[in-house]
């Protein structure tokens, strides 16, 4: 006799077998070679700022037990945890009641992830989220639907630092390489930001969807990533940012958690201000009374500032200690660490963040604000107050990880393998002579000739600015392989095989640009390469940190963000032609350009 198994029986051995085929997949795969397949032709410096950041964290699936036990069947089959806690999906459910139009009060999703671990031991996991599908409930019709759909298998990669500039870089790499935004939001149950991609084609693996996890709040970085998502066709406000319980903010609370953005980044200045991050810790928290006394503040006041900081992701509150603890997030504020910002927020929240006060000026006259209320451009005023100058260059360091691909550009390593002779300026004992024009405190040049030790390095600088990249340069031992210029952009010194201009022409407008790229090209001789780093403006309108830093240059130093197209114009009317450009972290760029080909007027007409 022919046993036939009923419906309910045959759907979870369907959910069981694709719940043990992702867990297999998990174990067997990694970050490097996971992300090509999604994105096909990603590699280069792209892949490893990915790979980099972007931890291969677990497959996921939706799955639909009849009930609890059910699904602890299926996870013992599997041999998963069947005691993996779970907690309420807001994301999931609410996608579900979108696309099936249904009440999401209807739906019971949980999220829970069992434990797997990856060929070398990493400790990664299934994602599983369960819609509970009773017997003849009426959610038959959505569970075949999303079975044959799979539109919530995905791959899921967290981001190991909650640094929001990384966060919206590591975005726009995504987008370049055909990633189309496709959703997400904000989970309060575990803090934690999702955001969701779709690959451009049916990747290698078998999976169309792509998601970013962070940990903490990231309101900005959600917004715009929602607002650019095609999952929904919807009002422009669709449930962004999230209330604490998980429901949608409407467009005048959105609007008014937009507007005190100021608060935020006075509350991080003051915290770094305060040196509040060097008084705590990452792993024990602290009572804030402790904290005051060590800071010198006002306990109470202090509570408040914390609690805000905590809402931002730079603290975390520790309820059964009664106090508060350091972040990753916000230990990047603390002094005297490596990659620090803390210059940054002092920059930000000090005096570029008076001139924004002045904004509108700027935008009626074109003229920046910070002229008008320092009375003087601020190169200039910085040159006149050394702690501030000194604290400008330190908050460009900052955001010096954007450098990090740079010693590895072809321009580079080829010029590091340039035999000895070949090189018009450099010593014999090195192979060819990098001249960075108006190099900061030698952060870039450091990092590049600490990584090519044949190379030979020449820093043009303000003089001030001069005494600290040679402080920099000696503490990296590469001191004895540079020459330091004191001077003006009229003074780039010839004979370099390859020129660094890194954030230099957004500060100027197009006529004072194609005047330093002339002294440029005339320094240049016809091998020698030039590098420009800078944020370049999307095409297409989307997000972009180069959109917030334009807004920035109009107020406070009267330059401006531009596209490639609009460089590429700069460099012809320098005599330079724009070769390509590729991209680096933070939403920035190196453009490489070559001396124009200059034609023979000897030379007999076809």
């Amino acid at each position: 006799m022919t046993t036939t198994l009923p419906d309910e029986t045959m759907l979870l051995l369907d959910d069981t077998a694709r719940l043990r085929a992702a867990a297999e997949f998990v174990r067997e795969h990694d970050s490097a070679a996971l992300l090509p397949l999604l994105l096909p032709g990603l590699d280069g410096p792209d892949l490893r700022a990915l790979a980099g950041h972007c931890r291969f964290a677990h497959a996921g699936l939706l799955l639909f037990p009849p009930d609890a036990d059910g699904l602890r069947a299926q996870l013992a089959a599997c041999g998963l945890a069947v005691d993996t806690p779970s907690h309420p999906s807001v994301v999931v459910r609410e996608r579900l009641a979108r696309r099936h139009r249904r009440d999401p009060a209807e739906l019971d999703v949980r999220i829970l992830r069992p434990h797997v671990h990856g060929c070398a031991g990493e400790r990664r996991a299934v994602e599983v989220f369960a819609l509970t599908v009773p017997p003849h409930s009426g959610l038959e019709r959505i569970a075949a639907y999303e079975r044959t759909r799979r539109h919530e298998a995905h791959l899921a990669f967290e981001i190991e630092h909650s640094d929001p500039l990384a966060l919206r870089g590591l975005c726009a790499i995504l987008v370049r390489h055909g990633a189309r935004p496709d959703g997400g939001g904000y989970n309060p149950h575990e803090d934690g930001t999702v955001l969701y991609f779709t690959t451009p084609a049916d990747p290698a693996c078998g999976y169309r969807r792509l998601e970013l996890y962070v940990r903490g709040d990231h309101r900005a970085a959600l917004a715009a990533h929602l607002d650019h998502s095609d999952e929904h066709h919807r009002p422009r406000y669709p449930h962004y940012p999230h209330h604490p319980h998980g429901t949608a903010l409407q467009p005048a609370e959105t609007l008014l958690h937009l507007l005190t953005g100021a608060w935020t980044t006075q509350a991080l200045a003051a915290f770094a201000r305060l040196r509040l991050p060097d008084a705590m810790d990452t792993r024990t928290a602290h009572r804030t009374e402790d904290l005051a006394r060590l800071t010198a503040t006002h306990p109470r006041s202090l509570a408040t500032l914390l609690r805000y900081l905590a809402m931002l992701g730079a603290v975390a509150q520790d309820h059964e200690e009664d106090g508060f603890r350091l972040t990753e997030l916000g230990a990047l504020l603390r002094s005297e660490t490596p990659g620090s910002m803390r210059a940054l927020a002092l920059m930000y929240g000090g005096p570029f963040y008076r001139s924004f006060g002045d904004l509108d000026h700027a935008v009626r006259t074109g003229q920046p604000a910070f002229d008008r209320l320092f009375g003087e451009n601020h190169f200039d005023h910085f040159a006149r107050d050394p702690e501030l100058a000194a604290l400008f260059d330190r908050s460009m360091a900052a955001s010096s990880r954007m450098f990090e691909p740079l010693p590895d550009h072809p321009v580079i390593t080829a010029a590091a393998r340039k035999p000895a002779s070949e090189s018009v300026s450099a010593p014999e004992s090195v192979s060819a002579t990098v001249v960075d024009i108006a190099g900061g405190n030698g952060e870039l040049l450091g990092r590049i000739l600490t990584a090519h030790p044949r190379l030979h390095g020449v820093l043009l600088e303000r003089p001030h600015a001069v005494e600290a990249a040679r402080r920099l340069l000696d503490a990296a031992g590469c001191g004895a392989r540079c020459d330091y210029r004191a001077g003006d952009f009229a003074d780039v010194p010839p004979g370099g095989d390859v020129y660094v201009l890194s954030r230099v022409l957004h500060d100027w407008d197009d006529d004072r640009c194609r005047e330093i790229l002339r002294h440029c090209a005339r320094a240049m001789p016809a091998h020698a390469d030039l590098l420009v780093v800078e944020r370049l403006l999307p095409a297409d309108g989307f997000p972009s940190l180069a959109t917030a830093w334009d807004l920035h240059m109009l107020c406070n130093v009267g330059g401006r963000e531009r596209r490639a197209d609009h460089y590429a114009r700069l460099l012809a009317d320098a005599g330079l032609q724009l070769v390509g450009h590729s991209p680096l972290p933070l939403d920035a760029h190196v453009l490489h350009a070559r001396r124009a080909a200059v034609p023979d007027p000897t030379a007999r007409r076809s």
